[in-house]
């Protein structure tokens, strides 16, 4: 006999006008920058467990690239794989939107990335478009560690 409770259930959907208020919460309690997120906010994944929003990963597209962007879990949420759930949805996102390569920056999780396949890279680099967006320009210092993961389309010979 076991006195486990069983965890919440956690869904992983596209987020919605409505959820901007809690993921900038969830951002901001996890010093994470907010600028763009309302305009980009279309193209995130958020996570819900009993109406709340308990994860949130973003995705602003670049033309051709895209950012990584707003990884944040809620705290009693972590070391339960949601984070790497929310990130494995957004780059299957970008791959299936032809994405050819996506950027992120962070001042904190650089040794957690490369498990998706990240690596290291510079500033300069990254692809103008992508160069050109708050997060690089202003939200994020110049001392974030940038990294790249090179999607499938930008493979030749692979669809």
């Amino acid at each position: 006999m076991s006195n486990s409770i069983a965890a919440p259930e956690v869904t992983l959907r596209g987020a919605v006008r409505g959820d901007l208020e809690a993921v900038e919460r969830l951002l901001v309690a996890s010093s994470l920058p907010v600028i763009g997120v309302e305009e980009a906010l279309p193209t995130f994944v958020v996570a819900e467990s009993g109406g709340q929003i308990v994860g949130v990963v973003g995705l602003e597209i670049c033309c051709e690239y895209a950012l990584l962007r707003s990884t944040a879990v809620e705290p009693e949420w972590r070391d339960r794989g949601l984070g790497r759930r929310l990130v494995e949805r957004i780059i299957a996102e970008a791959e299936a939107q032809g994405i050819c390569a996506l950027y992120l920056l962070t001042t904190t999780a650089e040794r957690y990335f490369p498990s998706f396949g990240f690596a290291k890279t510079t500033r300069e680099a990254v692809p103008a478009p992508v160069r050109e967006t708050a997060e690089f320009q202003s939200a994020c210092p110049a001392s974030a560690t940038v990294m790249c993961l090179t999607l499938p389309a930008a493979v030749p010979g692979r669809a």
